[in-house]
């Protein structure tokens, strides 16, 4: 099994979960197969940084005398706020020889900034997705994932993330009982799959101000497969369908029907991923009413039959 070289790169104001969680990943991984990952951690000339929790992190060495590493890892933080041409330069210097190019979080600035990320589909924490796009119009910025990979490159979202994406090339480099035996000592999943939303439908939409609305989100919550209509839930917050389309959309972001798609979307997904439920079950459970009707949801939404999805991300049986 060939030894890959995992460089993290530090810089005052890194956000310290984006350092600490994947590298645990690696470092698990590398409990379980010795001599699988080389783990090292380098600043600019080598100094300590102060992270933006305040916590102070000793590099094992300068930028400038490591080799370069199978993967070369740049996570993100409020110091990727502030321009870093050294940093900059560094990165559009010894980026392209890196075999495999990760960032988390807003690391995908620092990646943007060299240049990198041109003509590449790339995300980052969703707060900054906007900002992103508009400074670097080269690169295609995907809001929705938590990772994305395309070619050698792979980004992720915010902070847990990166474990996420950690554990997938984990998976990737070695194997899924690996990765799914570092996830269970970390308390995680073993991997939430790349195109899922960075956030749930309720995190999505905003919280509605009103009583009347907020017991309406959490009705469609706890009730996907009841009548949803505008009509129906309107007669919920006692207001009248025009009215209450209107109050939901200026309190919550979003229209009812957007909302319902999410949640019931969601609803499924879950139920493909925790149970061994039919797929006619779950479409009636989540409001879909046929398996058919739930097809063409999830082939619209996430380019993949519910079928598919079941096969592609739900977790196999732990092996007794």
């Amino acid at each position: 099994m060939p030894q890959r070289t995992v460089l993290i790169v530090l810089f005052d104001g890194v956000q310290s979960l984006d350092v600490t969680g994947p590298l645990e990943v690696f470092a698990g991984a590398e409990k379980q197969w010795p001599g699988s990952y080389r783990i090292r951690t380098a600043s600019l000339g080598g100094a300590p940084v102060r992270t933006s929790s305040g916590l102070t992190l000793v590099p094992d060495a300068a930028l400038t005398a490591e080799p370069d590493p199978h993967t070369l890892l740049v996570p993100g933080g409020q110091g990727t706020r502030l321009p870093d041409p050294e940093l900059t330069e560094w990165l559009r210097a010894h980026g392209p020889r890196a075999e495999r190019l990760v960032s988390v979080c807003t690391g995908a600035v620092r990646l943007a900034q060299a240049g990198l990320l041109d003509g590449r589909r790339a995300t980052t924490h969703w707060a900054y997705c906007d900002s992103l796009a508009r400074n670097h119009p080269a690169v295609d910025i995907d809001p929705d994932p938590i990772y994305v990979r395309d070619g050698h490159i792979a980004t992720s979202a915010g902070v847990t993330s990166g474990i996420d994406l950690a554990l997938a090339l984990v998976e990737e480099d070695l194997d899924r009982e690996t990765a799914l035996t570092v996830a269970r000592h970390l308390v995680v999943f073993l991997r939430r799959p790349g195109n899922q939303a960075q956030f749930s439908a309720q995190l999505a939409a905003q919280t509605a101000r009103r009583e009347p609305l907020r017991e309406v989100q959490r009705w469609i919550t706890e009730h996907p497969d009841a009548d949803l209509s505008v009509e129906a839930l309107a007669a919920r917050a006692l207001l009248s369908p025009r009215h209450f389309a209107r109050a939901f959309h200026a309190e919550t972001g979003m229209t009812p029907g957007r909302y319902v798609d999410r949640v019931r979307l969601e609803h499924a997904r879950r139920l493909l991923e925790d149970t061994a439920d039919g797929v006619e079950e779950i479409s009636r459970a989540s409001g879909y009413g046929t398996p058919e009707a739930m097809r063409r949801a999830f082939v619209k939404a996430l380019g993949a039959a519910p079928a598919e999805y079941r096969r592609r991300f739900r977790p196999t049986a732990p092996a007794r």
